[in-house]
């Protein structure tokens, strides 16, 4: 078994990296690959050396599983040539998660629709991994009518120059931004770029991604993406209608029992999920479950998860060991 991790020298992909130890990944042979400007330095992992190397050296060396964190320019440029010489790639970018012919995968929902034949498999994005994770169980037992979700998203989601733009506003440093404005004591209402219907990038991937994840559009979905002045973990508020009635007892039962979903529900106690506490886990967090007194067949939620983790790495690297234990490469 060897594997490739693109983009290595990044932010997610030392994460994938701290990942794919911690869950005993077994390999081969391993390849750190990152842009030019990276070729020739070197990674101590897990006790030995590794030269990071060039995409053209990657491919030639042919491994059977990529995954790609490298932006989503480098995903459509190379992930085919990957594909080509028989490597089956699972790209972190959206370059590849809305096209009709490459399967948008979340395992714990439907890892089973994949096949052999992808060799390009994607990674949704990181604040619809942790929105499906809650919706897809209550999905199949109530049916999703109309969902709203606003996001609470930390700056690790747009990278480390936005987390050191915060660091040094803490600190009253002037240095880069990575946004157009001060992000420190401030919350920016714009993810990603705005598009021609005022929406932005974000909010569209949110809106179109977890109906094909779960392959059903009869339902609606609108969002709106804020960014805020947290290191890490990105949380969601959601208002969910159901097409039927629901029992708030059975609710909190299906989602404990729902692998990969934590109940964090007591607010007597104060125990609810937060980005501070669901750091470096793998899990996604739930909690503030009440029902919605405005609407029929409504609910409130909130959701929190490690967005370079499950929202990221963990997801890319799940897909990889699933893929391997079906023996589809």
């Amino acid at each position: 078994m060897k594997i490739a991790v693109v983009g290595a020298t990044g932010m997610v992909g030392e994460v994938m990296l701290r990942v794919l130890e911690e869950r005993q990944f077994q390999y081969t042979e391993l390849l750190l690959v990152a842009s030019e400007r990276s070729v020739g330095k070197t990674i101590t992992y897990k006790g030995e050396h590794h030269t990071v190397i060039s995409l053209e050296a990657a491919v030639a060396a042919a491994p059977d599983i990529a995954i790609f964190s490298a932006g989503g320019d480098t995903s459509l440029a190379w992930a085919p040539k990957f594909a080509a010489v028989g490597t089956t790639v699972i790209d972190n970018s959206s370059a590849w998660r809305m096209h009709p012919d490459h399967k948008l995968v979340v395992p714990e929902i439907n890892a089973d629709v994949l096949t052999a034949d992808d060799k390009i498999i994607a990674n949704p994005n990181c604040s619809t991994i942790q929105l499906v994770m809650v919706l897809a169980p209550l999905h199949r037992a109530y049916g999703l009518k109309r969902v709203v979700v606003s996001t609470y998203q930390s700056v690790s989601g747009t990278g480390l120059k936005a987390v050191e733009q915060m660091e040094n506003e803490m600190q009253g440093i002037e240095g880069p931004m990575a946004y157009a404005y001060p992000i420190h004591r401030n919350a920016l209402p714009q993810c990603d770029v705005f598009l021609d219907n005022g929406y932005t990038k974000e909010e569209m991937k949110l809106m179109t991604e977890p109906k094909k994840i779960m392959g059903d559009d009869s339902f609606q979905l609108t969002a709106t993406a804020v960014r805020i002045p947290t290191a890490g973990g990105h949380s969601e508020s959601v208002n969910i209608s159901f097409n039927r009635d629901f029992d708030l007892t059975e609710v909190r039962e299906i989602l404990a029992n729902t692998p990969g979903v934590v109940l964090q529900d007591d607010p007597q106690s104060a125990l609810y999920p937060m980005p501070l506490t669901a750091h470096d886990k793998d899990e996604v967090f739930v909690g503030r479950i009440r029902r919605d007194e405005t609407l029929p067949n409504t609910l409130n939620c909130w959701i929190v998860a490690d967005n370079l983790r499950k929202g990221a790495a963990t997801n890319a690297v799940q897909i990889a060991e699933y893929i391997r234990a079906k023996g589809l490469v």
